[in-house]
């Protein structure tokens, strides 16, 4: 794993634009992701939680 993202620094350090911008959306991505999670009420979070188990037939949509 490191030796991946050694050589994926290395391809970074050959200034290529691509790479930058890659790894930009990226990090922004999961970060974005972990606030969301983070402000994520704890009634919403239950919710989802429960969802797999819950056998409620109004809230199953059968296609």
């Amino acid at each position: 794993m490191v030796k991946l993202v050694r050589e994926y620094t290395d391809a970074l350090s050959n200034s290529n634009v691509f790479a930058y911008i890659g790894l930009f959306i990226f990090i922004t991505f999961f970060i974005l992701l972990l606030v969301m999670v983070k402000k994520m009420s704890k009634e919403r979070v239950d919710e989802l939680s429960n969802l797999p188990l819950d056998n409620d037939d109004s809230k199953n949509v059968n296609f």
